[in-house]
């Protein structure tokens, strides 16, 4: 499991940007799709699906995803910020539909870290 300080004002942004760099062996890959799910406890808070048709084989690769943020319920977002590392993700790759990694993060949003 990863884990992640950001601090409440990471909250506040309307958009997130972030770079995957990763390196493809010998063969190629179809239809490799990431779905990453965040929870605050049991509240599903997004679920994101991305997707990149087709990697060539032997190659480096960046994937630069944007994350739109949603909106928070005022309680939920209060919740967030009061109870650090109950905010979760769980990123979940796939080639051809077939699961090849699952990634588990926790994340922190209060003032000083935990």
């Amino acid at each position: 499991t990863i884990r992640y300080h950001f601090g409440p004002s990471f909250l506040d942004w309307p958009t997130i940007g972030t770079t995957l760099e990763f390196t493809n062996g010998e063969y190629p890959l179809h239809n490799f799709r990431m779905i990453e799910r965040h929870y605050y406890r049991d509240i599903l808070i997004r679920s994101y699906d991305f997707s990149m048709p087709f990697v060539i084989p032997n190659t480096t690769n960046t994937w630069e995803v944007i994350y739109m943020m949603p909106e928070l319920d005022p309680a939920v977002r209060e919740g967030i910020i009061n109870c650090p590392w109950e905010t979760r993700s769980d990123s979940f790759y796939f080639v051809n539909d077939q699961l090849i990694m699952h990634n588990k993060a926790e994340y922190n949003y209060s003032e000083a870290e935990a």
